[in-house]
């Protein structure tokens, strides 16, 4: 009898709680309703400062409060679920995630913070740079992929998933997320090192690869076979994209902006180069590449203009802003709610994927005869985070209903813990190079 006073007089306490919250909530937003857009970008950025301003006091990757924030006001957090009327303003609306109302603006928004990202850190790299290690970058990245894919595929048939199940999250676990390893990079002041150089190259050999995949994937699908024809297409795009550019985009491009600077109206310059980050991210989408590759290789044609780095400073700031909705939204997406129906395979197969990662890096450094220190940095750095092509891949693959439901929950946690392992495994290559180094001596 007494315990069910107490559970009246709590449901009472909760009610009225609710009833509070709500009331606040409409005063704030009398005109708007709980589920726009603005209410939604106004949670993340409250949450986010937060969050990371006390992640920087600890002094812990923002990255990781950014996705820690993410996962507060997704559905993993228990909080909002009880201080929210009906487990949240989300309640019975389609693409609601935990405390927001709708996620799709939001993923709008965080794939212009991955163009963004990937077009500031081209302009770090002019040509010359990245002719310098192009063949290396080609040659480790498609040995490291391709071992990690393989090894992979057989570690998650002996855990029980199906052939289609295997192969879709093999081919997702074997790309690396270009956005989590070039914001360590950047937040550790590492994105100009040698060894960084040649991550990036790889990363990008990956992105083409990756699309090549989501492809033959498809193919494999639907028809029950690979078809070479399209894979050709791929590679001969790719090829004709980047060529293109270091060929006649770097004889028309940089001039161009240099004329636009000339002018000394900052405000011009700015939507100058910005449209041409967009432009080219449009031109990858529509011959059928990743947008990230597009935005890279406009950052790259920016950095041969005598005006990059002031390009670089009117940009960053923007870019600064979407990539943090970009890493929350990336947390608030991810619903582990049920993380105990499969995070025993989940670390199972982020073990493996870390290890084949790994070791596959390091053999194809050995074999084009790179130096210790940055084959071990480079392998540290690729190792862990999974993230946006990872995501894609096991998108395309339930969309389609060649693969189990239960892979975008565990593609997601997966993503989640190797995006919180990544800065802590870049910071053992610090310790972990040095001390090898001093051994030889």
């Amino acid at each position: 009898m007494q315990n069910f006073v107490l559970q009246i007089e709590s449901d009472g306490i909760q009610q009225s709680l609710n009833e509070t919250v709500s009331n606040v909530i409409e005063q704030i937003t009398p005109e708007l309703p709980h589920t726009t857009f603005v209410t939604d970008l106004a949670f993340i950025m409250i949450i986010g400062a937060i969050v990371t301003l006390a992640f920087f006091k600890i002094k812990q990757p923002l990255i990781i409060g950014y996705l820690f924030a993410g996962m507060l006001i997704g559905p993993l957090s228990p909080l909002w679920a009880w201080i929210l009327p009906d487990g949240g303003p989300s309640s019975g609306i389609i693409g609601s995630v935990g405390i927001l109302s709708d996620i799709s603006a939001l993923n709008l928004f965080a794939e212009i913070g991955v163009i963004l990202l990937l077009f500031v850190i081209g302009i770090e790299f002019p040509y010359a740079k990245i002719k310098s290690i192009g063949r290396v970058a080609m040659g480790v990245g498609t040995i490291g992929l391709l071992s990690t894919l393989g090894v992979v595929f057989y570690s998650a048939t002996a855990l029980g998933l199906n052939f289609m199940d295997s192969l879709f999250i093999s081919a997702a676990l074997s790309i690396s997320s270009t956005a989590v390893i070039v914001k360590i990079f950047e937040e550790m002041g590492r994105i100009k090192s040698e060894s960084s150089i040649l991550v990036l190259g790889i990363l990008i050999v990956e992105d083409v690869i990756a699309v090549i995949l989501i492809s033959s994937l498809q193919s494999i699908a639907l028809v029950g076979s690979v078809s070479i024809e399209s894979v050709l297409v791929v590679v001969l795009v790719a090829a004709g994209l980047i060529i293109g550019t270091f060929t006649v985009g770097t004889r028309i491009i940089p001039p161009l902006i240099d004329r636009v600077a000339a002018s000394e109206h900052r405000e011009i310059l700015l939507l100058s180069v910005l449209g041409v980050c967009f432009g080219y991210s449009l031109l990858a989408n529509i011959v059928g590449l990743s947008v990230a590759i597009g935005a890279f290789l406009a950052g790259v044609l920016v950095a041969e203009s005598k005006s990059a780095e002031v390009a670089k400073i009117l940009s960053s700031p923007i870019k600064d802003m979407f990539v943090a909705i970009f890493f929350i939204s990336v947390g608030a997406l991810m619903d582990v709610s049920q993380l105990e129906n499969y995070i025993y395979i989940a670390l199972a197969l982020i073990a493996v994927t870390i290890g084949m990662k790994f070791g596959g890096n390091m053999l194809g450094n050995f074999l084009f005869r790179q130096k210790r220190g940055k084959s071990l940095r480079s392998a540290f750095a690729l190792a862990a985070p999974r993230g946006e092509f990872s995501i894609v891949i096991v998108k395309t693959g339930v969309d389609i209903g060649a693969v189990s439901a239960f892979l975008f929950p565990l593609i997601g946690v997966i993503s989640i813990i190797t995006a919180f392992i990544s800065p802590f495994l870049v910071k053992a290559s610090d310790k972990i190079v040095p001390a090898l180094q001093e051994k030889d001596v």
